[in-house]
């Protein structure tokens, strides 16, 4: 027999039952960031891969072992993007919106792939929300990006569950000086590495400080210091950074070994974790780049964004028990009607209904059916209340009306009032 066909590994259908909670956690994000002045931009899926290697550098782990990468029919280098920024950089400097010193405040969200090994919270198809903001140098839209994430958070009802952890890269000047400090120590006790420290020492040294090895991590208690390394420009923009926070009553923690796993950061970089989903714990990260759009080929253009990964917030909401009941409830009120005459006059006065509660989610019976099985799909689909329409109501010109969730007795009301009746009901309801 063949093989039955089925998703590939780590790329996951996300079913009826489940979708409910992914709008109600985009479309929180969605209205919180409209709030704040951000807007949308919708980039493709696919990409130059030269791209990705320009942006996020040919020697991180992304770049070497995790894209997507294939020849399309005109021998084209293509990847399935692993991450937001780049495209959005990219897109903007092909569009030009940013020219001229423009600021743009952009947000997005979409799949994202990176061939890992899968495990609860981390897939090959992953999706992201990603906000990027460009033109704007200072650190009160740093701070502003971490205040809304604040508030995002608040609003899911999850902020006892997350951590805020800050850094400063600096300037890649000294970055440079504290790489080469770094590397230096680090050599010194290359016998005390683990086997990937030793491989990054060679090609990104700053990522040995994310190692989670635990011989590798003692080795580092003693190691130079980013802070130390810090050229004033960037010392004064993570003070005003702080000093912000502070002001918006915002805790947070110093972490020196925050450093991302992307070559373009500077200065501010942060994350939210938590430690609620495992060896899983960060739900969102970002920082500033303001060298990345002159490396990409444009002018120099101060840049700052972040990125939230949708499946982890989402098992987060799910651990915590934060997911409201209602959003589970997708229909209203059922209509069921008896006999071909009534399924016509339900029709029409369906449609009148949806005229005038255009956010009436109201579903008819499909597929006719005896009185049982029509109200046990009524009572299945999650209604509030069915309507009852058969030959006797069309000739009084008249609809039942039966409460399907609480208390109440079924009672008949007149066509032209059906709309103002159900939308004292469902507001009540």
């Amino acid at each position: 027999m063949s093989k039955s066909l089925q998703a590939i590994r780590g790329m996951n259908d996300i079913l009826p039952e489940q979708t409910p909670l992914w709008r109600y956690f985009e479309s929180t994000v969605a209205r919180l960031l409209d709030n704040y002045g951000y807007k949308q931009i919708r980039m493709p899926i696919v990409e130059f891969t030269e791209l990705f290697k320009r942006s996020i550098g040919e020697v991180t782990d992304i770049v070497e072992k995790e894209m997507y990468t294939f020849e399309d029919r005109n021998g084209d280098s293509l990847t399935l993007r692993p991450e937001g920024t780049a495209a959005c950089v990219r897109a903007v400097l092909e569009h030009g919106i940013t020219g001229g010193g423009q600021t743009q405040k952009l947000w997005y969200i979409g799949p994202m792939f990176r061939h890992e090994r899968p495990q609860k919270g981390r897939y090959r198809q992953f999706h992201q929300i990603g906000c990027e903001v460009f033109n704007l140098d200072g650190p009160d839209i740093d701070a502003e990006l971490i205040v809304l994430t604040w508030r995002l958070w608040g609003q899911l009802g999850i902020r006892d569950a997350v951590k805020l952890e800050l850094n400063s890269l600096g300037t890649s000047e000294s970055r440079g000086r504290y790489r080469e400090a770094l590397v230096e120590y680090l050599s010194a006790h290359l016998d005390k590495l683990d086997e990937d420290s030793q491989r990054r020492l060679k090609t990104n040294p700053l990522r040995v400080l994310d190692t989670k090895n635990a011989d590798t991590q003692a080795v580092l208690v003693d190691a130079p210091k980013m802070a130390d390394y810090l050229d004033d420009e960037s010392r004064v923009h993570f003070e005003g950074l702080k000093a912000r926070l502070d002001a918006a009553g915002i805790p947070y923690v110093i972490n020196p070994k925050l450093v991302r796993g992307l070559d373009y950061y500077s200065k501010t970089v942060f994350e939210w974790v938590t430690d609620k989903l495992g060896a899983q714990g960060t739900v969102c990260a970002g920082g500033r780049y303001d060298g990345l759009v002159e490396q990409m080929g444009g002018k120099p253009t101060p840049g700052v964004g972040f990125a939230m990964g949708i499946e982890r917030l989402i098992l987060l909401l799910e651990t915590l028990e934060q997911v409201p009941e209602e959003i589970f409830r997708q229909v209203d009120v059922y209509l069921c009607a008896f006999g071909e005459a009534a399924e016509l006059a339900a029709l029409a006065l369906s449609e009148k209904v949806r005229d005038q509660l255009p956010n009436l989610r109201l579903q008819i019976n499909a597929g006719a059916g005896s009185f049982k099985s029509q109200f046990k799909k009524a009572d299945k689909s999650g209604a509030l209340y069915a309507l009852i329409l058969g030959d006797d109501e069309l000739a009084q010109q008249v609809i039942g009306f039966k409460p399907l969730r609480g208390q109440g007795e079924q009672q008949n009301i007149a066509f032209d009032a059906l709309a103002a009746h159900l939308a004292t009901c469902i507001v009540q309801g």
